[in-house]
C-alpha cells in the first residue's frame, strides 16, 4: 500500500477520548520494548510520526494514527515492563481491555512478539484472550533481522506453534529495519479492511 499521508489523531486513556471516526481499524499490542512503534513507523514509511523510545513503558495512553484519511492505525501501550507500578499496570489493564472489548470499528488486532524470545506467560494469556473475545488478530514476528536464516526458521516454528490460534489470521515474519514482511502485512491489512479477509493464506 502507498501511503500518501498520516496523521496523528488524538492519545485516549477512555472510550470518551476515542476518534469518532469509524474507518476500519486495527490495534498494535504486545509486550514493552518487542519493536512495536518501530513496526508502525516501518508500515507507514515514516520516521517521526511515531515516538521510539528506548525506555520500555513509554506509550501511555492509546495513540491513534489516520492513514490516508481511510484506516486508523492504534497504538496500545505495551505490557509487561517489571519497572511500571502494579497501580499503572492495573490502569493500563482497564484501558486495554475497555477498548479490545467495545471498540466497534477494530477489524483486527497485530498481534506482536520478538522472534528472539521464548513465549511467556504473558503472551500466552493475551493470546487465549484474544481466542475468548473472538477478535482475530494477525501474528508478527518481529526483529527477524537479529537472527540467521537457521534460527529465524527454528523459531518462527516455535513462535507459530504457541500463537496461532483459531483467530491468527496470518502469522507475517518482519523485520523493521530491512521492511521484511511489510508487503506482506499490508495485503493482510487491506484485505481484512477492504472485508476480503475472513480467509487468508499464512505466509511463510
Amino acid at each position: 500500500m502507498k501511503v500518501i499521508n498520516t496523521e496523528f489523531v488524538t492519545g485516549a486513556v477512555s472510550s470518551k477520548q476515542y476518534p469518532k471516526e469509524a474507518f476500519p481499524e486495527f490495534a498494535f499490542v504486545g509486550r514493552s520494548n518487542v519493536g512495536k512503534s518501530s513496526l508502525i513507523r516501518s508500515l507507514l514509511n515514516r520516521k517521526k510520526l511515531v515516538r521510539i523510545s528506548s525506555t520500555p513503558g513509554k506509550t501511555r495512553e492509546i495513540n491513534f494514527f489516520r492513514i490516508n484519511e481511510k484506516l486508523m492505525f492504534a497504538d496500545l501501550p505495551g505490557y509487561g515492563f517489571a519497572r511500571v507500578t502494579p497501580a499503572l499496570q492495573k490502569k493500563w489493564k482497564q484501558m486495554i481491555e475497555e477498548y479490545l472489548i467495545n471498540r466497534e470499528p477494530l477489524m483486527a488486532i497485530v498481534f506482536i512478539v520478538d522472534i528472539r524470545r521464548k513465549p511467556t506467560e504473558l503472551d500466552i494469556t493475551l493470546k487465549e484472550w484474544l481466542e475468548d473475545l473472538d477478535r482475530n488478530y494477525i501474528l508478527v514476528i518481529t526483529k527477524s533481522d537479529k537472527l540467521s536464516g537457521v534460527e529465524r526458521s527454528k523459531q518462527t516454528k516455535i513462535i507459530k506453534s504457541a500463537f496461532m490460534g483459531e483467530n491468527a489470521l496470518a502469522a507475517v515474519t518482519y523485520s523493521s529495519k530491512n521492511h521484511l514482511g511489510r508487503k506482506e502485512l499490508w495485503s493482510q491489512l487491506q484485505k481484512l479492511a477492504s472485508g476480503k479477509g475472513d480467509q487468508t493464506e499464512t505466509p511463510v
